[in-house]
């Protein structure tokens, strides 16, 4: 029995089957990683600029580049074959739930519903001056930063780097976490923390941990039972045409 098959057996008897997803499963979209490649974010900005004090203290300078990277790229980018897959799995009962460390909404935009943005989403504004919630589709986005009605600046529903994750995703993430007995790990290096930690969270409750990655990770050779070395797109293809024999 290869990898695939090895792969797809474990899914297809899962009882409860979680999906952690990083920037690698929306690539082949056309959204850039953050690490791990010549073409990332970190390559091609100043990290500084999504990072929280930055935002606040700076916002004409940081505003236009977020815009840039998370709204101008993001708006064009459509689901691929990996999104839709889990989501079909989602609706065929065997994904419990996708927990995603993106925020392009490519999952739900496929299909997924029970989607935990682990680091929020860019579905809404928030004023940092009131707190009023805006739906990012309410809003006519320029290279002028985003203002509220009470005249404060609105900052995107995504964290940024120095900023809390959401009690609400952090919670319901590590919760099933540790109820899983598979995790789907796909496209992350494993690098940033806390979200880092939920695979090993599953692995410690008894949990297998299958890995789609075209690199190694910080959980290759160390907790991944299954490595499936190649992309998002080819491995979810590849698996789901397994898992079709089965039946």
């Amino acid at each position: 029995m290869n990898n695939i098959e090895e792969a797809a057996k474990l899914i297809a008897n899962a009882k409860c089957l979680c999906v952690f997803t990083g920037a690698g499963v929306s690539k082949e979209s056309g959204i850039p990683t953050f690490r791990g490649s010549e073409d990332s974010v970190y390559e091609q900005y100043d990290q500084s600029m999504l990072e929280l004090n930055t935002y606040i203290h700076r916002t004409e300078e940081a505003w236009p580049v977020v815009n840039k990277v998370f709204y101008k790229f993001f708006k064009e980018a459509q689901p691929n074959k990996a999104h839709t897959t889990l989501a079909k799995w989602e609706k065929d009962g065997m994904v419990k739930a996708v927990i995603t460390q993106n925020i392009d909404s490519l999952h739900q935009a496929a299909g997924s519903k029970h989607v935990i943005e682990f680091h929020g989403g860019k579905g809404h504004f928030v004023c940092l001056k009131c707190g009023k919630k805006y739906p990012t589709a309410s809003l006519k986005l320029t290279n002028e930063v985003p203002r509220c009605d009470c005249g404060g600046k609105l900052k995107p529903g995504f964290i940024f780097f120095g900023e809390g994750i959401p009690e609400d995703a952090y919670t319901e993430s590590f919760d099933l976490a540790g109820k899983c007995d598979v995790m789907l790990v796909i496209g992350t290096t494993g690098e940033v923390q806390p979200a880092a930690y939920l695979p090993h969270v599953a692995k410690q409750h008894g949990a297998k941990i299958i890995e789609v990655n075209p690199q190694h990770s910080a959980y290759t050779g160390r907790i991944t039972d299954i490595y499936l070395e190649m992309g998002a797109v080819e491995a979810m293809t590849k698996i789901n045409e397994e898992i079709q024999k089965l039946k």
